[in-house]
């Protein structure tokens, strides 16, 4: 799904990168204080320029992205990573000009695991160390799917 890529690249690119606000949402829809991102996905990779990463065919969709502490204390703090990681993005392609796709995605660390292969609770490993607990939405034909459940799909599960 390109939707999926278009994800991973957002987590990837932006979540891991520094914080560097003191406060309140910047132009583009961070909140590092707070950490989360709300807005359109315009702005995710700090360009404003119809586009995300050049390709236009998301850059109108909403995106909220938020992180943990946790999260944030093992990638840029040199914290051990711990089940307090986590993140959760929320995708609306069902704007006004939008690509019509959406997904609710949810992970958190779980320590090693094998990219691609199925948890026993539902979830899938991703990234060799996290476990996506929730993954679902709906294509631009109003197709629903769903790749992640875990059970339970809260991150209180995994402390």
């Amino acid at each position: 799904m390109r939707l999926r890529a278009v994800l991973v690249s957002i987590i990837l690119s932006v979540v891991f990168a520094a914080p560097i606000d003191a406060g309140g949402f910047d132009q583009y829809g961070y909140n590092y204080v707070a950490r989360v991102f709300s807005g359109p996905a315009d702005g995710v990779d700090r360009v404003l320029d119809d586009t995300v990463w050049g390709d236009p065919t998301y850059a109108r969709d909403h995106l909220v992205m938020k992180w943990s502490k946790g999260w944030d204390d093992a990638r840029f703090g040199g914290a051990p990573w711990t089940t307090a990681a986590w993140l959760d993005n929320e995708w609306n392609g069902n704007v006004p000009g939008g690509s019509g796709w959406t997904e609710h995605f949810k992970a958190v660390w779980v320590g090693p695991c094998s990219t691609g292969a199925a948890l026993p609770d539902g979830s899938y490993c991703l990234w060799g160390e996290f476990a996506a607990i929730f993954d679902r939405g709906m294509d631009p034909s109003h197709s629903p799917w769903m790749l992640a459940k875990a059970s339970p799909a809260g991150y209180g599960a995994y402390r």
